[in-house]
């Protein structure tokens, strides 16, 4: 009886996990993870960087929803994303894309955290356009790269340190700030941030860059209200969804909340309750990485 409850568990466990990792890493994600994690060779960050402890955490469901709202609100770069991101006719495939960028450039080999730079900027050197206002825009301007860094790692590092499962102390913060920015100037970011107190002081110099549009709206309604996820998902997907809320600057929170359904406007208790139990599920359900590469030989 309890080999055959086990088994059922383990079983339960395989299929969830298989079933999460499939959408956040798509059909080629297998392949791409045992290439990024076992290819020979020198990489960017040592296993003891604090990038490979956030990168690698369940936290980083809270938080990269988080980022995607948070970026959202700065007119210009909503605008790029409307127009070609393309993220409500494939929003999994732009996730896989995302996912596993950040999976290459945090564990993968040096020459395929290059390669996968290399493309990005490529692809960002052809996003060109207008907001609806008239106002020009471009993927490559370092203005608009430094926003969505600095969103982005401030919603990564700030949903580690509420729900993953080792928070890291002020220098292992700062050192996670210095390690995101390595990557972020090879992507065009101008000056990022190194520490805390920078990142601080740069996300307050964008305040008042930052309002809701139309487009912002659309897409915190399509992320909140309307995730292209079937049934058995949606009830975990709205405690996500309420604990990135919830993760948001006061500010950027209630603009927010104003187009999210009432499941992602929870009490701050409730919603990081939540939130600590959607990602506590999703780290028993995902399988750990392979065994890292043997690093090279010298000579």
């Amino acid at each position: 009886m309890a080999k055959a409850r086990a088994a059922t568990v383990r079983r339960i466990r395989r299929q969830a996990g298989d079933a999460v990792f499939l959408r956040v890493a798509g059909p080629d994600g297998p392949r791409n993870r045992a290439r990024i994690h076992t290819t020979p060779g020198p990489r960017w960050f040592a296993p003891d960087r604090p990038v490979r402890r956030v990168h690698g955490d369940a936290s980083m469901f809270v938080g990269g929803l988080a980022a995607l709202l948070l970026q959202s609100l700065h007119p210009l770069a909503m605008a790029a994303v409307a127009a070609h991101s393309g993220y409500r006719g494939d929003p999994w495939g732009r996730l896989n894309r995302t996912s596993t960028f950040l999976a290459v450039t945090t564990f993968g080999t040096s020459a395929d955290a290059e390669a996968a730079v290399a493309l990005v900027r490529e692809v960002h050197a052809r996003v060109r356009g207008r907001t609806a206002d008239g106002v020009p825009y471009r993927a490559d301007d370092p203005e608009l790269l430094t926003w969505v860094h600095i969103a982005e790692a401030d919603c990564f590092l700030r949903a580690h340190q509420r729900y993953g499962r080792r928070p890291l102390d002020s220098a292992g913060c700062d050192g996670y700030l210095a390690d995101t920015a390595r990557v972020a100037r090879t992507l065009g970011v101008d000056r990022p941030p190194e520490s805390v107190p920078e990142l601080a002081l740069r996300m307050a110099r964008y305040r008042s860059d930052l309002r809701p549009t139309a487009a912002s709206r659309d897409t915190a309604r399509f992320l909140l209200s309307d995730p292209p996820l079937p049934g058995a998902a949606r009830m975990p997907y709205a405690l996500l969804a309420a604990a990135a809320v919830e993760l948001l600057p006061p500010w950027a929170r209630s603009v927010v909340a104003e187009d999210a359904p009432a499941a992602a406007r929870m009490p701050p208790v409730v919603a990081r309750a939540g939130g600590h139990a959607v990602t506590r599920a999703i780290r028993w359900a995902l399988p750990p990485a392979p065994p890292a590469a043997p690093p090279p030989l010298p000579g």
